[in-house]
């Protein structure tokens, strides 16, 4: 399905979602959009409810996930309540449409011996060594996402005070606080890694070999690098995976699901729930591996 240029009235409500909403929430829902007018071959605005349900009926007989076909929903939804605000149609098509249910899969991570070797496997003096372990030990010991860690700035980190500031979904700024071993990665790599790496003089903390900002790409990258030298599966290991265990690993360790949530810059509190889930299963794991009376019997 082939995009289209929209018309006046999607562009219009593009627009002034644009002064409210990521730039990548705008263009998932431009994509969203397209996709609906070329379905319908005319202007989105006309459509109707049948129409809409027939739509939603081949999304899901064409193999789409719950979660494209959620966000086509939300795109949908949110055009049609911008034009009945404005008077530009009477009833809403959208207003009755089901949001398909998602299923809620447990995330995986690392073990904590795992995550031990992954940081281990940063280890070294060159200017990039010391940017990687600066690198794994923002995503594991801090738990901030890819697009946070590569968007710090180097006044982002205070390490006196032992805080990281980044800025997460929605622009919404969040202070993350950071151990031992983190301030003295990120000590060693400002000092004796950052200033080699540094010849465009650029504000971002992690940079390249060439002197730009660090990319998402690179990021992926190093991580593969560095979980094949500590004989982990590298398509196994990506910066989300290093998050989700720092977020099971706190839980485990006893902290509080509401400073998790806080720490994660989580909106709403039962997407950090699903940690706790891991945190049981892993109890019960040990439990039935270490305790004599509950070993399960191979025979």
């Amino acid at each position: 399905m082939t995009e289209r240029t929209l018309d006046p009235e999607v562009e219009g409500f593009l627009a002034l979602l644009a002064t409210s909403r990521a730039p990548k929430t705008v263009e998932a829902y431009r994509h969203d959009l397209a996709a609906l007018a070329a379905w319908l071959d005319g202007p989105v605005g006309r459509i109707t409810t049948e129409q809409l349900e027939h739509y939603l009926a081949e999304l899901r007989a064409a193999g789409l996930s719950p979660a494209t076909i959620g966000r086509r929903v939300a795109a949908i939804r949110s055009f049609f309540r911008h034009q009945t605000l404005l008077g530009a149609r009477a009833d809403n098509p959208a207003a009755e449409l089901q949001l398909p249910r998602r299923r809620r899969t447990l995330p995986r991570t690392l073990s904590p011996a795992e995550a031990e070797r992954l940081v281990e496997a940063a280890a070294g003096t060159t200017p990039r060594a010391l940017r990687d372990r600066a690198l794994v030990e923002l995503l594991y010991g801090a738990g901030l996402r890819v697009s946070e860690a590569v968007g710090l700035q180097k006044s982002s980190v205070d390490l006196e005070a032992r805080l990281v500031r980044c800025l997460g979904k929605g622009s919404k700024e969040r202070v993350v606080p950071i151990g031992r071993q983190a301030v003295q990665a990120l000590r060693r790599y400002l000092a004796r890694g950052r200033p080699f790496l540094d010849s465009r003089h650029r504000p971002e903390l992690l940079l390249n070999a060439k002197g730009g900002g660090l990319t998402r790409a690179g990021a992926f990258l190093i991580l593969r690098r560095l979980a094949t030298k500590a004989g982990l599966e590298p398509e196994r290991v990506h910066p989300h995976l290093l998050r989700h265990s720092f977020a099971t690993h706190l839980l485990e360790g006893g902290a509080d699901l509401r400073s998790v949530q806080e720490m994660l810059g989580h909106a709403d509190l039962a997407t950090t729930e699903l940690y706790t889930h891991v945190s049981d299963r892993r109890r019960r794991e040990l439990y039935f591996q270490a305790h004599p009376h509950a070993r399960r019997k191979t025979s």
